[in-house]
């Protein structure tokens, strides 16, 4: 009996061996693409903040080293980004009876292009966009950094998602 089992064991390895299953904790399929180029996101909103390009290209970079196995390189990626900074723009949202605002949103567009050189059905161009609120009697200048980094991760979950969640 345990010359057939030791067998049967023999016999499956190599079989066992030959199936590749290729999973991710985030989710992320990126087929058979090995690299990854990122492009600097330039800001060509009205409305500027002089270091939203280099937050936004940095997390767009972590994101994709910490979830998938791509490796980064400057140009000619199996997988490349690149991409403007389209809006930046802060409006009021909840007016009150004095007709003054209660709240205010700052709200991030960006304009990115995906293009996926191993599966082109994959590739887009377009818009992401998110927002956070703050309370208008609060400066933009003292809660700018962490809206910004808040909004810019959002985006960058968008853009992920789009580019390699593939549900």
């Amino acid at each position: 009996m345990r010359a057939i089992i030791l067998a049967l064991v023999v016999i499956s390895l190599p079989l066992v061996q030959a199936c590749k299953v290729n999973y991710s904790l985030s989710g992320a399929s990126t087929g058979t693409a090995e690299t990854l180029s990122i492009q600097f996101f330039k800001n060509n909103a009205a409305l500027n903040n002089p270091l939203l390009s280099q937050v936004f290209t940095e997390k767009m970079k972590d994101k994709f080293n910490r979830e998938t196995k791509l490796k980064l390189v400057d140009d000619n990626g199996d997988m490349q980004f690149s991409g403007q900074i389209t809006d930046y723009n802060v409006a009021p949202v909840a007016i009150q009876q004095n007709v003054s605002a209660a709240r205010n949103r700052l709200t991030i567009t960006i304009q990115a292009k995906f293009v996926n050189k191993t599966n082109p059905r994959f590739d887009f161009d377009k818009s992401f966009s998110n927002f956070e609120d703050f309370d208008a009697n609060v400066s933009l200048a003292s809660v700018e950094a962490d809206l910004v980094n808040t909004i810019c991760d959002k985006i960058v979950q968008q853009i992920f998602n789009e580019a390699v969640i593939n549900w």
